[in-house]
């Protein structure tokens, strides 16, 4: 397995606005080889924000990189910089390859 996170903080007052903007969006992701799932997180606030993380898992390195030259990346990135004012700062990716897993 291969997680990616974003970590965005969120200007206070914009959560509503930040969560719409995700929900509504289309992120083809379901479509894309290797694609294991998708989790929208909500954490705690900051001084002057709200943290908030989006993790999505893949099968490999490969399939994420594959991903990201792709199609479907552009077209569920697409207009993403119209969104700046709900954010302090750009997001932060974080990428980790699974060494151990433990499922129910």
């Amino acid at each position: 397995m291969y997680l990616t996170m974003n970590r965005f903080k969120v200007r206070t007052g914009q959560e509503e606005a930040f969560e719409t903007v995700w929900k509504r969006r289309d992120s083809h992701l379901k479509s894309v080889p290797g694609f294991v799932s998708f989790h929208l997180m909500k954490g705690p606030e900051g001084e002057g924000h709200r943290l908030y993380a989006s993790h999505t898992m893949w099968r490999s390195e490969a399939d994420f990189l594959a991903w990201t030259r792709s199609e479907a990346f552009r077209a569920a990135h697409k207009g993403a910089g119209g969104h700046g004012d709900l954010y302090l700062g750009p997001p932060e990716l974080e990428v980790f390859e699974a060494v151990q897993a433990i499922t129910a």
